[in-house]
This record gives C-alpha cells, sequence and structure tokens, in this order.
C-alpha cells in the first residue's frame, strides 16, 4: 500500500499518534473516517528526521495557500494540532477533514473532500512556512 502522505518527521508522528490515540480524537472519530484514514496512512509512510524533510511538503505547523479549484479563491491557513485550532484566525487543525487530508502533501497536489451535497477539490499553491525548512525545529 502506498500512503498519501510524501514522507513525515519523526517528530510529527510521535506526536500524531499520541493524539490519535488519545481519548479526544477517539470520541471524535466516530463517523469520522478521516481520522482512520489518517491512522493508516501514517503506518505506511516514511518516516525522515526533521532536517532531511523535503521543503515542499505540508508538516505540522506549516503555512500554505490553498486554492479553490471551483471557485479560484485562494485560503491560507497554518495546520496546528487542535489545542491551538482557530479558524477566525487561519489556524486549522490537524484534526479537521482538510487539515487531515493536507497533512504530507507536496506543493501541486489536490485533494477532494465532501462539502455538504458535493465534493470540492482544492490545491496545494505555496507553503510560505515550513518548520523543517526554517529550522525551527524547536516550534514543537
Amino acid at each position: 500500500m502506498t500512503s498519501r502522505i510524501v514522507s513525515v518527521t519523526r517528530t510529527d508522528l510521535q506526536q500524531l499518534r499520541k493524539l490519535l490515540q488519545s481519548e479526544s480524537a477517539r470520541a471524535l472519530s466516530g463517523g469520522r473516517s478521516h481520522l482512520a484514514d489518517l491512522d493508516k496512512a501514517l503506518d505506511c509512510t516514511p518516516v525522515v528526521e526533521p532536517e532531511e524533510m523535503s521543503p515542499d511538503v505540508v508538516t505540522m505547523n506549516s503555512t500554505v495557500q490553498l486554492r479553490d479549484m471551483d471557485s479560484n479563491d485562494a485560503e491560507t491557513y497554518t495546520l496546528v494540532y487542535p489545542h491551538e485550532a482557530c479558524i477566525a484566525e487561519g489556524k486549522l487543525s490537524i484534526l479537521s477533514p482538510l487539515g487531515a487530508e493536507i497533512f504530507g502533501r507536496r506543493i501541486g497536489q489536490s485533494i477532494t473532500l465532501p462539502l455538504l451535497n458535493r465534493k470540492t477539490q482544492k490545491r496545494v499553491e505555496r507553503i510560505y512556512f515550513q518548520p523543517e525548512r526554517a529550522r525551527a525545529l524547536n516550534y514543537y
């Protein structure tokens, strides 16, 4: 099985495993298959040290621009852990469907998400900040 996630840092993997096994994530996961999909994707993803992470991959605490393929609108989000999430500030939780889908994607990759009665498609356009690229490894 090939993972949709390009690669994951050892640090992100450890934190995400802990998060996905937490009671709060388990409470959320009922009927939310995106968390099970994320967990499964992590099982077969190459693990790298933070300083080896490719600069074009969305990691935790990355700030990214997403392009809505239907409306052509651009949105900017920082992918964060749930306790930091605040959509009004552009801080998107990894436990949200969109957050779980963009994690580990490369610039140029697209995702498709269900939205109400239709599907929406978004593309990772740009990464403004990636902790690994900025050598902000104490960001965690």
